[in-house]
């Protein structure tokens, strides 16, 4: 589901479009006053009746509506799901040498899938702002490991029918269950020069997005000034980490204990995305 965010869509389309076909694609809009852009074509779209509600409240309503119909595409045949935010891409380690369709096809998945959460930075003043010439992580080669995005965004067709918790963070009633050679990339605040205009973006400050907003920019200051870690040995232990590891208030999301682990992403992922 998303509201003015083509930058993210168009890259959104392009990769699930590749991987799984855009026949298998879902895209709802977020207010019947936006257009459908050209690069959405063959793509399942909806124009749905805006949302209302700040922050917390606007993404609990988000993902009831997405959970509705993830359960509606179940029911139409479907035996996996996958919900993510426009600026998240679920990838296999390209060293596999095969997709996303064919990895999610060899696993048994009984609940929900989750790949390991990367929080992709800018690391000042070393990578510039972003542009859509070229693939992004041709761009940018540092991110923080991070539970936030640690998410099952993969669900099994289940009875009843899986719901996931605000955000795509959580599967009620549910443990995670994180998988090796799969990543959740997070792109949403890799570019410094973006997140300052989406602070200048009014109807953004009405909807209480500002802290949020600065709270994000907290990844490009941390990849910016701390040393990187070698992504197998970081990627495997926080993997075990999270797996073992939850916060006290929800047992059923990951937890890193306040670590901050910042990896170079191998060059082996620059051209996917």
């Amino acid at each position: 589901m998303v509201r003015g965010d083509d930058f993210y869509l168009r890259k959104w389309v392009e990769y699930y479009g590749r991987e799984l076909g855009r026949e298998n694609l879902y895209v709802y809009f977020d207010g019947t006053d936006q257009s459908v852009p050209d690069f959405c074509n063959g793509v399942n779209v909806s124009l749905e009746e805006k949302i209302p509600g700040k922050v917390v409240e606007l993404d609990r309503r988000r993902l009831a509506f997405l959970s509705d119909k993830a359960a509606d595409l179940f029911a139409c045949g479907y035996e996996l799901v996958i919900g993510t935010d426009a600026d998240e891409f679920l990838i296999v380690d390209p060293r596999l040498g095969f997709g996303l369709s064919e990895f999610l096809s060899s696993r048994e998945v009984r609940t929900s899938l989750s790949g390991l959460g990367v929080d992709v930075g800018q690391k000042l003043p070393e990578e510039g702002d972003i542009t859509l010439e070229q693939p992004f992580l041709n761009q940018r080669h540092y991110a923080r490991l991070a539970t936030r995005y640690t998410k099952p965004s993969v669900l099994a067709a289940c009875d009843p029918p899986l719901r996931w918790g605000s955000g795509f963070h959580r599967v009620k009633g549910h443990n995670f269950h994180i998988c090796k050679d799969l990543y959740l990339f997070h792109f949403g605040y890799f570019d410094l020069t973006r997140i300052r205009s989406r602070f200048e973006d009014p109807a953004r400050r009405e909807g209480g997005w500002e802290k949020h907003l600065k709270k994000r920019s907290k990844t490009i200051r941390l990849v910016s000034s701390r040393p990187s870690c070698p992504w197998d040995k970081a990627t495997s232990f926080c993997r075990l980490f999270q797996t073992v590891c939850r916060p006290p208030y929800a047992l059923n999301k990951p937890a890193m204990m306040e670590a901050v682990v910042i990896v170079r992403i191998p060059d082996r992922f620059s051209s996917i995305v």
